[in-house]
């Protein structure tokens, strides 16, 4: 099958079976001139870097409801962004998403630029992301490629280099394939595809409107594709978490500025290492001096490595902390509202 069949193919299966996300203008209004709003479009794909769309829906919803333009988004405060991005993954994606709105409205009097390298100049905006707002907003023809697209194209054309080797020679498979019709369409089409059909595990094959092209299937194992290398063991870090209370207060930090979960506010630990904190190592390393007791431990699995922290209660006083209401600790980092939940299980 041709370039251009396999574009009209799937096109064709878009306009039919597209779905219907709180963030996108469907293809039947986009053919009568109705663009995405470059704002929406932008704050969806931001959501979804490491999340779901059914995941990333109800947040959408709200943030949108609480600020409808990018400089409504940019006039928040950082904690509310903080607190309300709670459970979408890193903060530090929140932190780029406020320094981005505030670069539109300070920078482009609230208007984003309209094109794939202008937008890669906005603070927070990586290679896909700007790629995916140009083509969907403002029907540039960029290659916005993502892990769904990266999917469809190994498999289409059973590629057999494994990720992440095989990036580059993905995204030039893809680069083919766009063209100056539709292509905000087209880069929603392989995304959809990809996301609904060309599944990574069990892809509905005779849903495809690619079958007659895809050299996956004529393997018979299409689900191989994309070929992996061998998986890198996550490592292991330990540490320590310091539940303090004051009558109905919960004792909390704010976290150094920069590095993983920078800005937020958190319970107490101890740094976070390879090795596992003795007794007496926990003890030395408390925010206080206090009748510390075990309060069990938690696990939590970041995308680069696994925690397990140690948990130690205490009742006290302390200077220096942000006392907290047992009812407000659900806007912490989803690691610290675990430890929370854990070591005050009797009380939440």
């Amino acid at each position: 099958m041709r370039p251009e069949q396999i574009r009209q193919s799937l096109l064709s299966w878009y306009d039919a079976h597209a779905r219907d996300l709180p963030w996108r203008t469907g293809p039947a209004a986009g053919q009568v001139g109705v663009r995405s709003d470059p704002y929406r479009v932008w704050l969806s794909e931001v959501m979804l870097q490491q999340t779901t769309v059914p995941h990333a829906a109800p947040y959408f919803l709200k943030f949108t409801a609480r600020w409808p333009t990018v400089s409504d988004l940019a006039a928040a405060s950082d904690d509310e962004v903080m607190a309300a991005w709670a459970g979408l993954g890193y903060y530090a994606r929140a932190r780029n998403l406020l320094a981005c709105a505030r670069a539109v409205a300070n920078d482009h009097g609230g208007v984003f630029p309209d094109t794939e390298v202008a937008l890669r100049a906005l603070p927070g905006l990586g290679p896909y992301t700007a790629a995916a707002v140009a083509a969907i907003a403002f029907d540039e023809a960029t290659n916005a490629v993502d892990g769904n697209v990266e999917r469809v194209m190994a498999r289409l054309f059973a590629v057999e280099t494994p990720l992440p080797a095989a990036k580059p020679e993905l995204k030039a498979l893809a680069a083919v394939l766009v063209r100056d019709e539709r292509p905000g369409d087209w880069a929603q089409a392989l995304m959809d595809l990809g996301a609904t059909v060309c599944r990574a595990k069990a892809p509905l094959c005779d849903r495809c409107p690619l079958t007659s092209a895809c050299a996956g299937l004529a393997t018979g194992a299409p689900e191989t594709y994309p070929r992996k290398g061998a998986k890198a063991v996550r490592p292991r870090r330990h540490g320590v978490a310091y539940i303090l209370t004051h009558g109905d207060g919960v004792a909390l930090v704010r976290r150094p500025p920069k590095g993983l979960l920078g800005g937020m506010l958190g319970l107490p630990t101890s740094d976070w290492r390879d090795a596992p904190w003795s007794e007496v190592e926990a003890m030395a390393a408390a925010p206080v001096q206090a009748d510390w007791r075990s309060a069990g431990e938690v696990e939590h699995v970041f995308t680069h490595f696994s925690l397990t922290l140690r948990l130690l209660r205490a009742e006290g006083a302390a200077e220096g902390v942000i006392w907290t209401a047992r009812r407000d600790l659900e806007a912490l980092p989803s690691v610290f509202l675990k430890a929370a939940r854990a070591g005050l299980t009797s009380l939440l």
